[in-house]
């Protein structure tokens, strides 16, 4: 296996987000990989391999040209209003309000973005774009007959949707994956997100679209963030409509419900039969991880992984959230060598 890493991502640190009220320091931080990465090492599951780089292009494949503007300029745009602090949003669009991207910088954090969880510190953009590149590169792999390949990414992506960043996420690192993949020849590609919140990102990307599965298991969200997109009845529209399954579930979820869930999912995989799946893998569901609300152990994370391997598929795992940091390594890893066993 292939696990694609860049020390790039260290650059975003420093961040803070907004939440129960408060500013404090981001639950996404740098020691998140550095778990992940001495977990790996330990077990020798793979060889660590950097990106290539693929520019801007593949990435506006999946959101807006002014979007990527956006985020390209952000902290420049900050600076030069005479602020060098962590930059957030301090407020938003709301329905009925016009659809026009503001001149200063506080309007434009406000027209690109849904919550106050995505701050900009000096060298965000450059991490983002290094995962950018890994999940590219990953996609590449996959593309060359690899059967499995792990992009670590960080910061994460499945939030992020076509012009609009959210829950950590600036650039949608699955989809740019998964559209990456149908560029190189995969006439169909599927995304399993098992992240504890709904990947809306990814589900927006792909909403109208045939060529693209898109199955999320997460929490409710009547009861979870991101609390407006994720129900059971949004299947997707248009030449979408059918490929988009979402599989919510209550807070407090053991790994019995979570897992007949994924079974669910897996048929609906085996039935659309794709060139490649992408997965969004985010180990939140974690019964620790100290912003989620499921109960998945451990050892679970081994039956994951060993059931995605049984579905037969070309598997490019993308890194999403989880927040329980003394056990995100082994919850990976424990993922990965699933597969690899399975």
């Amino acid at each position: 296996m292939k696990i694609i890493h860049s020390p790039r991502h260290l650059g975003h640190a420093g961040h803070v987000e907004l939440t129960h009220g408060r500013i404090v320091p981001a639950f996404e931080k740098p020691e998140r990989v550095a778990m992940i990465m001495k977990a790996l090492g330990e077990r020798r599951l793979g060889l660590f391999v950097e990106p290539t780089a693929h520019g801007l292009d593949p990435v506006r494949r999946v959101h807006d040209t002014a979007y990527v503007r956006f985020l390209a300029t952000a902290w420049e745009l900050w600076t030069a209003s005479g602020r060098d602090n962590p930059a957030l949003p301090s407020f938003w669009r709301a329905p009925g309000m016009r659809d026009i991207e503001p001149d200063y910088v506080d309007g434009k954090f406000g027209f690109f973005s849904f919550d106050g969880g995505c701050c900009i510190v000096p060298g965000t953009w450059d991490a983002v774009q290094a995962g950018a590149d890994l999940a590219l590169t990953g996609a590449d792999l996959i593309s060359a007959g690899e059967r499995m390949a792990f992009a670590l990414c960080r910061p994460p992506g499945h939030h992020a949707q076509q012009a609009t960043m959210g829950g950590y996420c600036f650039v949608n690192n699955a989809a740019v994956a998964a559209q990456g993949l149908r560029d190189r020849g995969a006439a169909r590609v599927a995304v399993l997100d098992v992240d504890y919140h709904h990947g809306n990102g990814t589900q927006s990307i792909f909403y109208d679209r045939a060529d693209v599965l898109v199955c999320n298991i997460h929490s409710d969200p009547r009861q979870a963030y991101p609390y407006f997109l994720g129900y059971a009845d949004e299947t997707g529209a248009g030449a979408g409509e059918g490929f988009n399954a979402n599989y919510p579930l209550p807070k407090g979820t053991d790994y019995a419900a979570w897992s007949a869930a994924l079974e669910a999912a897996c048929a609906r995989l085996e039935a659309y039969a794709p060139d490649a799946l992408v997965v969004s893998l985010g180990v939140d569901t974690f019964k620790g991880d100290p912003i989620s609300a499921f109960q998945l152990d451990s050892p679970d994370y081994l039956r994951i992984g060993a059931r995605i391997a049984r579905l037969g598929m070309p598997t490019l795992f993308v890194m999403e959230g989880g927040y329980a940091v003394d056990a995100i390594g082994t919850n990976v890893a424990n993922t990965l060598e699933g597969f690899l066993q399975g």
